[in-house]
């Protein structure tokens, strides 16, 4: 009985690290950046991709952690993309953080929230190599108090 145990215990190990690799295989880029409470118009939250895979499709998300003094029901942002050719792309994009009730829509207890958005399902890359996202805020305010954190997930789609 106790080795039937013990057998049971290392296949449920082996299971959780077999599942926790193959969620890093799938992740091409997972990374945040700090604003500490004071997002400034002209600085923007800037990452960097290098991609080698143009065959299959990702899904982008933008995570934004935010505290409870943030002031407004959405986040209006500017993303700039610039392609391993230097072409580059500027969208406008909002996000809805709160619904119409004031109840946060993001994940946490208590006083800060985090919101995962989908931005994009299954695109393609079409060139490999060096991509630089940078994501500004776009509030009409020169400092946006209340977000804490900028982030860029890109995953494999499955």
């Amino acid at each position: 009985m106790k080795g039937l145990r013990k057998g049971v215990l290392w296949l449920l190990v082996l299971a959780v690290l077999s599942v926790l690799s193959s969620c890093g295989r799938n992740m091409l880029s997972d990374e945040t950046t700090s604003v500490h409470n004071k997002w400034f118009m002209n600085d923007p939250a800037i990452f960097d991709v290098n991609v080698k895979d143009t065959i299959h499709g990702y899904d982008f998300y933008i995570n934004i952690r935010h505290n409870e003094s943030y002031r407004y029901s959405n986040l209006y942002v500017f993303l700039q993309t610039e392609f391993p050719n230097q072409h580059v792309t500027r969208d406008t994009l909002e996000f809805i953080l709160a619904a119409p009730s004031g109840k946060w829509l993001g994940k946490g207890w208590g006083k800060i929230k985090q919101d995962h958005i989908l931005l994009k399902k299954n695109l393609r890359f079409p060139l490999k190599g060096q991509y630089r996202f940078s994501i500004w805020q776009g509030m009409r305010a020169d400092t946006l108090k209340g977000i804490e954190d900028v982030g860029l997930q890109i995953v494999r789609a499955q």
